[in-house]
């Protein structure tokens, strides 16, 4: 058994603020966390996220887009939202999860020019990479 806290972020599509997130709270505690990600629906992963964490030496292009179905069984440590969709429709997990939301914007969303989209998947990581630092050092 492992000593290390279960984590599971969703947000809606699993798509990029989840498998951003994901990818980097493994890469700054992966020692502290298991770390899983979910959609309230499966899709895939997006090109541009897998490219932002590209740039800052993630990998993520393995990753696959996941539905919150397949982790129902699951105990969790912390549920993190990261969007609100995902926090108001997020079913009830067993154990005694602590959960958290954060609201990030979707990049995905914006109907801007694919350079004006990649700068704002970037500053959703960034975003979120604040949020998960902090979260990392209180635990």
């Amino acid at each position: 058994m492992s000593d290390k806290l279960r984590v599971l972020i969703l947000c809606t599509g699993n798509s990029a603020r989840s498998q951003m997130a994901e990818g980097l709270l493994r890469h700054i505690a992966s020692d502290k966390f298991e770390v899983e990600s979910a959609g309230t629906i499966a899709s895939f992963v997006r090109p541009q996220a897998i490219a932002a964490m590209a740039e800052i030496g993630i990998d993520i292009s393995g990753h696959r887009s996941k539905c919150l179905d397949e982790f129902l069984d699951t105990e969790f440590d912390y549920l993190i939202t990261v969007c609100d969709n995902a926090n108001e429709t997020c079913p009830n997990f067993p154990g005694q999860a602590t959960r958290i939301h954060w609201s990030f914007d979707d990049p995905a969303e914006a109907a801007v020019s694919d350079e004006e989209q990649m700068a704002l998947f970037r500053r959703v990581r960034d975003e979120i990479k604040v949020a998960l630092e902090r979260f990392a050092h209180q635990q």
